[in-house]
């Protein structure tokens, strides 16, 4: 390839930033074209694809990926000194690459319209609404606990291995389906992360890669949230790429499974959202509300939080950092922070369709 073939591709970066830039002001037409028309067709063809290998070819992706950039610092890192402008055309076309695949493949989703304009739903709610709506959760949490656990006191162990964890996730999307033809789901690529040690540490509890459509899950972590939390990665391959959004949907997609275990799971993994804002606004009204729940799913609250404690570790906040940058670049201008605002959609949703 010429120099000046070269130069166009690394300085082509720009003109597609400001692309992107430009259709992140246009949801609408993300959300037609794109989200629902070309992105659908092409993760489908991914899956079918890459999800009948049982191994993760994306984490596979990442490894070389990660051998290819190490190479090229030292093969070409002597260039940054010798002949900088050659250096630096060569890197530019390497994330001129990256950032085109990213965005074709993914990244645009994140600029699709967001998800309570399109269920028509508010994204403000009062405290009066939290409260109401917390209590007839908590109540559905302690029926479905009920269930599934021999006393009050004991906390619930999910008895289903991780495959079968996959395989019943897609249930709960083919009933969603009925009543959202978009979040039908076929065929699945759904896998355990191959790097789930490094993600345990960096504090993470799955992911989707972009670039092979294959939805991770952390296999280290083996509490109550396990159903739902695969469920929430299969709503990021559906190309719903807000993280409230990815947390209402895959929390539907589990309570709408036949299986009482996924429907514990969905009931107080957004519990644990909910009570998180009622501390914000009202700490008493918080401490009433944590009176009423039963001592076992407290246990598997506890669970959580100790499991995740003996990983905790100096690098962790940088981890988080760096993904709460990643977000805010991408159209989730509150980062992190978005995770909890799957309360809005909860609240409003269940104004018109019974918790």
């Amino acid at each position: 390839m010429s120099k000046t073939l070269k130069t166009i591709f690394a300085l082509s970066i720009f003109p597609q930033i400001l692309l992107v830039h430009w259709l992140s002001g246009r949801p609408e037409l993300v959300e037609k074209w794109y989200s629902q028309g070309f992105f659908r067709a092409i993760s489908t063809a991914f899956r079918y694809t890459f999800g009948w290998l049982p191994f993760s070819v994306g984490d596979i992706f990442y490894t070389l990926l990660g051998i290819l950039v190490i190479r090229f610092l030292i093969l070409k890192g002597p260039l940054f000194i010798r002949s900088t402008r050659e250096f630096f055309r060569q890197l530019f076309m390497g994330i001129s690459m990256l950032y085109f695949t990213f965005h074709l493949f993914w990244g645009l989703n994140y600029y699709r319209l967001p998800l309570n304009e399109k269920l028509h739903l508010d994204n403000t709610y009062t405290t009066e609404e939290l409260f109401a709506f917390t209590e007839k959760l908590i109540e559905k949490a302690n029926n479905a606990h009920a269930k599934v656990a021999n006393h009050d006191t004991l906390k619930v162990t999910i008895p289903y291995s991780h495959k079968e964890i996959y395989n019943m996730s897609s249930e709960g999307y083919k009933t969603l389906a009925a009543e959202f033809p978009h979040l039908d789901y076929t065929p699945s690529s759904l896998k355990t992360s191959l790097y789930s040690l490094p993600l345990t540490y960096m504090g993470y509890s799955g992911y989707l890669n972009p670039f092979t459509q294959e939805a991770q899950v952390n296999g280290m972590q083996t509490d109550f949230k396990y159903p739902v939390v695969s469920c929430h990665e299969i709503a990021h391959q559906l190309g719903y790429s807000a993280e409230n959004e990815a947390n209402f949907i895959g929390y539907l997609a589990a309570v709408n499974n036949k299986d009482l275990y996924f429907q514990y799971s969905a009931y107080i993994y957004v519990l644990r959202y909910c009570l998180g804002e009622v501390k914000r606004r009202d700490p008493t009204a918080f401490e009433h509300f944590n009176r009423t729940i039963n001592k076992g799913i407290l246990k598997n609250f506890i669970e959580v939080s100790d499991f995740w404690r003996k990983y905790q570790n100096p690098a962790e906040p940088v981890f988080k950092s760096t993904f709460n940058t990643y977000l805010k670049a991408n159209n989730q201008k509150d980062g992190i922070k978005s995770y909890s605002y799957v309360v809005a959609l909860l609240v409003n949703y269940h104004k018109d369709t019974p918790l």
